[in-house]
């Protein structure tokens, strides 16, 4: 045997020997686990942040993996790896210092030169997912209107302008394309929304028209959260408790595990299930009292624009698969005529109003008394 394979067959023998006498095996070793461990810990601040953005970020400082640097969180924040967006989106609306620093930074991320305004739109609105409290959108509106008129100078006389367009065309696109929109708006009525907006000049017809197009033709990209972890969702919700609920096309009253929360109102079998039953959105949805002769204390989910249409709402059926519900309205019983009531009050709260149309009001107020 030479003395090539001799030292080959001593090695194989003594792995731990020859990496301590070599140095490279225990040094690499030790790499892989600091990696490992990093990841680990990586994973587990995107997690938190995703149920909590706030101590999310204070766990990836504390843990080495961000600094307290504005830019480094807003760069985060941007490259959005494994991180909810409806997440980013409560922890950019924040209204504490730094929080308004890291959307400043957030929103300079966006390079937004040379694109129209519905381009810079979509990429604006697809990295991350915007509010419903109309304070939060307009500080977002706000930051996303100055950044793209320093990036496109010349092309509006103000701000305002931008800010202005900017809520016409987000209107503009749920007008043509929500299904619950029968009265779809034509070009002629765009133009006349923005009447007097360009510091109290029209913008020039053809470029209203690009924009009109181009939503026409492909409607917004708004990013859909895949719902895998609902942790995040029913983390804080607005009020939860049993009632009672009437079935849509069997009327049978069953118990229900109710959730309120993000303009939304959730119901389960048991506590401990980790998805709902039934799926509930309050978006145009008014909320009664009613008087039912089988169960007391009741009150009504309702459409009232469109009395004896469905509610859009989802629901999981017997065999797993999420269909669409049958209830032209939804009544529920309570325990008492307390607890009703204050359920009442809480959905009357959560019921989302679209604030688009209060700000742009309020913004074309700002522009005509300039």
């Amino acid at each position: 045997m030479c003395v090539t394979q001799i030292q080959l067959s001593s090695a194989v023998g003594r792995p731990r020997s020859y990496s301590r006498s070599n140095g490279t095996g225990s040094s690499y070793w030790r790499t892989s686990s600091r990696m490992a461990q990093k990841e680990k810990e990586m994973c587990i601040g995107r997690k938190k942040f995703n149920m909590d953005p706030a101590k999310g970020i204070q766990y990836l400082i504390e843990h080495k993996l961000l600094t307290s640097d504005v830019q480094d969180i807003a760069q985060f924040l941007y490259k959005g790896d494994g991180l909810n967006k409806t997440a980013i989106g409560t922890y950019l609306g924040e209204k504490d210092p730094i929080n308004l620093q890291v959307l400043q930074a957030f929103v300079d991320c966006h390079e937004f030169a040379n694109l129209n305004l519905v381009q810079a739109l979509r990429q604006f609105l697809w990295s991350f997912r915007l509010p419903g409290e109309a304070q939060k959108i307009d500080r977002m509106m706000e930051a996303f209107a100055a950044r793209y008129c320093l990036c496109n100078p010349g092309v509006f006389r103000s701000t305002d302008t931008c800010y202005v367009l900017s809520f016409s065309v987000i209107m503009l696109n749920t007008g043509l394309h929500n299904p619950n929109v029968r009265d779809r708006p034509p070009f002629e009525r765009f133009v006349t929304m923005n009447r007097g907006i360009n510091s109290g000049s029209d913008l020039p017809e053809e470029q209203l028209r690009n924009l009109f197009d181009s939503i026409k033709s492909e409607p917004f990209s708004i990013p859909e959260d895949d719902g895998g972890d609902l942790t995040h969702t029913f983390f804080n919700p607005d009020r939860e408790g049993w009632l009672l609920k009437l079935g849509g096309r069997v009327k049978t009253w069953k118990r229900r595990w109710f959730i309120l929360t993000d303009n939304c109102l959730y119901y389960f079998e048991f506590t401990t299930d980790k998805e709902p039953r039934g799926i509930i959105p309050l978006e145009n949805l008014s909320v009664q009292k009613v008087e039912d002769p089988k169960k007391p204390f009741c009150l009504e989910l309702y459409n009232p624009s469109c009395r004896g249409q469905k509610i859009k709402a989802c629901k999981t059926d017997g065999d797993g698969k999420v269909v669409e519900g049958k209830h032209e309205s939804y009544r529920i019983s309570a325990a008492n005529a307390e607890e009703r009531d204050q359920w009442i009050e809480a959905i009357r709260a959560s019921i989302t109003r679209v604030p688009f149309y209060d700000l742009l009001s309020a913004r074309k107020k700002k522009i005509v008394g300039k």
